[in-house]
């Protein structure tokens, strides 16, 4: 593959983590602010799909179109900004995969709510907080790696 083929590519796979993550934030807090057990399980729904269908197939081509990249290039993969990036991907992946099981456990909770018709339980608010809280780390991460991979610093 040519250079800018795999840019291309690894770019693309960048955009959909980065704005599937944040789109998946978004909608999620906002269902959230509803309080409404309905909509909840259809937005986490949602999410869960969302985040089976793109986040999970953006990140297993980065590290691979990644690891191409830095082949073509000649860029050494345990040094400088190419290392850092890599750590801090294990940092977001770290974050992503339990983040993962909350959401198919916020679903569950909110769909046994809606069939039920009663309010989202404890579990489900206190699953919430540490989604919320896992996100800020996650999310500044990406953004990380989103300047490291465009400045190429000299570390």
């Amino acid at each position: 593959m040519t250079y800018e083929v795999l840019l291309f590519v690894h770019v693309i796979g960048a955009m959909v983590l980065l704005g599937t993550g944040a789109g998946i934030a978004f909608f999620m807090v906002m269902s959230n602010r509803s309080k409404d057990p309905y909509l909840i399980a259809h937005v986490a729904g949602v999410v869960v799909l969302a985040d089976t269908l793109f986040t999970a197939t953006a990140a297993i081509f980065q590290p691979v179109t990644g690891y191409l990249l830095a082949r073509e290039v000649g860029w050494p993969l345990l040094e400088g900004w190419v290392a850092l990036s890599l750590l801090l991907y294990v940092f977001v992946g770290a974050f992503w995969l339990p983040v993962v099981w909350i959401q198919i456990r916020m679903r569950d909770l909110a769909i046994n709510a809606r069939d039920s018709g009663q309010d989202l339980p404890p579990a489900y608010h206190r699953l919430y907080r540490i989604w919320f809280a896992c996100g800020f780390p996650a999310f500044a991460a990406v953004l990380a790696i989103v300047w490291l991979m465009l400045t190429k610093p000299a570390l």
